[in-house]
């Protein structure tokens, strides 16, 4: 290892929760689960929650939350020691913000960004992690932005020769007069409208109408610069984890069944019968065969590693086209991404650990390349 961890000493894992995405409340949802299921034999976690400006916070104790059931009004209650992390190279630790001496407060091994949407899943803090030489769990900086950028990740499955739902994208200049005929009349009336960098089904539309349009588009531009409409595939909505880094695997899929034809945010967190989730899916073996495949296919052309869940739609046809990739998905107890591993024979513990020890392997492997002539 580039830096030694001595032999049975805990790893420091800093765990990161909250942040300023419009997923700030599932991100504590999130982190809640990752830490009750951490070994605490082998792991310590240094628990740092960032709230809604950007503020970073050092939770000493434990986690505290206000509303900590509630995904309308969970928060962070402990605000009282604002930190700075350290971007040096080598550094390691976190320090309090207002004293004059800088005191270190802890310090670390791991990052671990339990951090939903931007300026966390889209390759920022992973940046951070690269800047101050430590293993962040999860992709790195570019599989973390291209499984951010749905527009991106579009272009590089379409040449890839995967197929995903066709689409147009539109820019915020393009707001003033978008083009909704031609739209309609390229990719037909029924359509989803998305942001293109949020996560959760944040600011998307399912549009019914072609006179539903340009509400959306204007909807989807409140959340972000680029917007993309994507043609509706009528086809069972299929999720797969993928796990690893040289040499991925793929949990056994399941299935989402939303109650109206959409998996709304309120459907994920808020309304506990806006879906059923079935895992594993009822599939064929040919069936299951072919989504593990495509998730892992999809998992290395987009440059990840560690973890990812890939969304998909499979046809009646028994086509599949890849809807989109997490990159740090939800760690919800009845988040899929945990509930496939644990239906594929890994524990929440076991998960976490294995989670831990590939950020530790990637930054071993990246720490051996020379970084002079």
């Amino acid at each position: 290892m580039h830096f030694n961890l001595e032999v049975n000493k805990k790893i420091k894992v800093a765990v990161l929760f909250g942040g300023r995405s419009t997923e700030h409340e599932i991100s504590l949802l999130s982190a809640q689960n990752v830490i009750r299921s951490m070994n605490r034999d082998k792991y310590e976690p240094v628990l740092i929650g960032i709230d809604k400006n950007g503020r970073w916070y050092y939770q000493e104790d434990s986690l505290k939350l206000f509303h900590a059931d509630d995904p309308r009004q969970i928060a962070l209650s402990d605000t009282s020691k604002e930190i700075l992390f350290s971007q040096n190279t080598n550094d390691h630790y976190i320090t309090a913000a207002h004293d004059s001496d800088r005191r270190h407060l802890a310090s670390v091994d791991v990052i671990w960004p339990v951090l939903h949407g931007t300026y966390g899943e889209d390759g920022a803090i992973q940046g951070l992690a690269k800047m101050a030489n430590l293993p962040c769990v999860g992709p790195g900086i570019l599989g973390s932005a291209i499984g951010m950028d749905k527009e991106v990740m579009k272009r590089l499955l379409r040449d890839a020769g995967i197929k995903s739902a066709e689409w147009v994208t539109l820019r915020r200049r393009d707001l003033d007069d978008p083009d909704i005929s031609a739209i309609i009349s390229e990719l037909g009336e029924e359509l989803f409208v998305k942001p293109v960098n949020l996560g959760s089904s944040v600011g998307i539309t399912h549009v019914k109408k072609g006179e539903e349009l340009e509400a959306a588009i204007r909807y989807a531009f409140e959340f972000d610069h680029k917007v993309i409409v994507e043609k509706r595939i009528h086809g069972r909505e299929i999720e797969c984890a993928v796990l690893g880094n040289a040499d991925p695997i793929a949990s056994v899929p399941g299935e989402v069944i939303p109650k109206d034809g959409f998996y709304s945010y309120e459907a994920k967190y808020i309304d506990e019968h806006g879906a059923a989730l079935k895992a594993p899916a009822d599939l064929t073996e040919e069936e299951v065969k072919k989504v593990q495949e495509a998730s892992i296919q999809t998992f290395v052309l987009l440059e990840c590693s560690g973890m990812a869940r890939v969304d998909m739609f499979l046809t009646q046809e028994g086509e599949v086209y890849i809807n989109e990739i997490n990159t740090i998905p939800g760690f919800t107890n009845i988040s899929m991404y945990p509930t496939l591993w644990k239906l594929s024979g890994l524990s929440n513990e076991e998960l976490i650990d294995r989670l831990i020890q590939l950020a530790l392997e990637e930054h071993e492997e990246d720490s051996a390349l020379k970084r002079k002539v």
